[in-house]
């Protein structure tokens, strides 16, 4: 039962908060809110004024996901498919914008990080799973962030050895200041900076009309190998929804300092950041198809600097220089939101100060974390005869099994009526999350499975597919069976008036978690898949790397 209204607006200003530093004004890159204000925003000027105060935490988020990473895998769905693959992004929009707003509202309403909500709300062996993993992905998730910015600098001439440590060193640089409208600022300028694409898009001008076909009309390339075609799409989901965003968004926006007031301001941010993403990601393939059609190199993806090259010699020499100046630019601003999400989390769990607000000398265990993250990353990408291509693909895969986990449990907390109260999750929201969630860890079985057996054929995977879809299926009607036969208590009634003021109570004073005998069950089934696919796909990388 939600605790009485008067204490609440007494206590959730502040007490669930764990740093001090996440309580005051609002202050983002283009401008401030003074807290506590609670002044009307009748005119259509007084609310533009408001959101770009507020504005910065769903654009980051989704300009970062189109990093290195993205950068890989839509060029190569552009040089091998053409632009067949493009609606795979309409269909990723909705997907986004859900996971997403569950985090937003996680992070508004509670002002306590996605880690340790994990961590208080499910075990220790949950919240030191999602602590590590989370760790060692980002990790390799850094790397190739400076894989990237390595590539985008030996395409314009400037050396590694000498271009990646700078890097590394201004990314920390930027988040050191002690200032969070400082930082934001830089990732404001890096954002503008992935505007290059629309001059490259332009100068290779692809058929607008195939695109939007390919857009609206669902469709697999015509004799093209189905696993490989497969393989990709899981890839291009991979890198468009990854778990670190969840983790970066829930933190970012506590460190921001946003209230519930303020919520349909920061939903808004998120679709710019969600369209911006989408229409980036559209360019990439769009132009990259487009400049390699008809040419030797079509159907023969190298990397990106490969792309590059390839822009440069049919387009010309500024678009291959505009596509090195965006794939630095991108990998710049992945490693900063990437390198934050994990010393966030860490800072979170082990209680340690973690605010952009607090200058090196307040909070050194947190500056220590993102400093150490991005350094070690930057020097393995420049060790002579790293396995830099295996580690790309282990991101990838290590994403691929953590994230249906990761969405799992933002489900369950957006259900958690003593975390989000007023707003939890209504019908719609939990149907089309479970459905996502049941296509992610088809997807993931499938992904594993081609790690372990490379040779994997297109018939085993429509086998993996269609088992998938049956057992989902299955387990749906199954599951709505039983709650027909044995009705779940009555929710309490929820009071929506409450939204705005609503705040989460102290972790200490929460109620501890009912959990329904399919919910443990479901937890423990998820668990064990966890650690099986991590153990065979970790010993399967490493046995690549030896050689055998």
């Amino acid at each position: 039962m939600l605790a009485d209204p008067e204490n609440q607006r007494d206590n959730h200003a502040r007490a669930a908060v764990l740093d001090e530093a996440h309580i005051g004004d609002i202050k983002g890159a283009f401008g401030s809110i003074q807290r506590g204000d609670e002044l009307p925003r009748a005119s259509l000027k007084a609310r533009l004024t408001t959101l770009l105060a507020i504005i910065g935490p769903g654009l980051i988020v989704m300009v970062g996901d189109n990093d290195a990473g993205a950068f890989g895998t839509y060029t190569q769905a552009g040089q091998v498919y053409g632009t067949r693959l493009l609606w795979v992004l309409l269909v990723l929009v909705p997907v986004l914008y859900v996971n997403q707003e569950m985090v937003l509202r996680l992070g508004v309403v509670t002002g306590v990080g996605h880690a340790r909500l994990i961590l208080e709300r499910f075990g220790k062996f949950w919240g030191a799973f999602s602590v590590i993993d989370l760790f060692i992905l980002n990790a390799l998730t850094i790397v190739t962030e400076f894989i990237g910015i390595s590539l985008g600098m030996d395409y314009l001439g400037i050396p590694k050895m000498f271009g990646v440590p700078i890097s590394a060193v201004l990314i920390v640089a930027a988040a050191s200041t002690g200032s969070f409208k400082r930082f934001e600022q830089v990732c404001m300028a890096l954002v503008a900076g992935s505007l290059l694409l629309v001059p490259i898009f332009v100068m290779a001008h692809p058929s607008g009309g195939q695109m939007l076909h390919d857009f609206v009309v669902p469709g697999l390339p015509k004799g093209s190998d189905l696993s490989a075609v497969v393989l990709l799409i899981i890839a291009i989901i991979g890198t468009t929804i990854a778990p670190w965003q969840l983790f970066f968004q829930q933190s970012y926006l506590i460190d921001k300092r946003i209230t519930p007031r303020f919520m349909n301001y920061e939903r808004t941010d998120l679709w710019i950041g969600i369209a911006i993403v989408i229409i980036g990601a559209a360019a990439i393939i769009a132009f990259t198809a487009a400049t390699f059609a008809g040419h030797p190199e079509f159907g023969n993806f190298t990397d990106a600097e490969g792309v590059a090259q390839g822009l440069q010699k049919y387009v010309g020499h500024v678009a291959g220089v505009l596509f090195a100046l965006a794939l630095i630019d991108a990998s710049i601003i992945g490693a900063a939101a990437v390198g934050l999400a994990t010393s966030y989390a860490l800072g979170d769990v082990l209680g340690l100060k973690h605010s952009l607000h607090r200058k090196i000398s307040d909070a050194k265990g947190f500056y220590a974390v993102f400093a150490g993250i991005l350094f070690v990353s930057a020097i393995v990408v420049l060790v002579p005869g790293s396995p830099l291509g295996l580690l790309t693909v282990g991101v990838q895969v290590l994403a691929g099994v953590l994230l249906p986990s990761a969405t799992v449990f933002l489900l369950l907390l957006c259900n958690d009526t003593e975390v989000v109260g007023p707003w939890v999750n209504g019908l719609f929201a939990n149907l089309f999350t479970s459905a996502v969630i049941a296509v992610l860890v088809v997807l993931s079985l499938v992904l594993t499975a081609s790690v372990l057996f490379p040779d994997i054929s297109a018939q085993t995977i429509i086998l993996i597919l269609e088992i998938g879809a049956a057992v989902s299926a299955v387990s749906a009607a199954a599951f709505f069976t039983y709650r027909r036969l044995h009705p779940a208590a009555p929710k309490v009634a929820v009071d929506t008036s409450l939204r705005a003021t609503w705040r989460m109570a102290p972790l200490a004073l929460l109620k501890a978690p009912q959990l329904s005998a399919e919910v443990r069950i479901g937890l423990t089934v998820l668990r064990t898949y966890l650690l099986i696919a991590m153990i065979l796909v970790i010993v399967r990388v490493v046995e690549v790397a030896l050689g055998h």
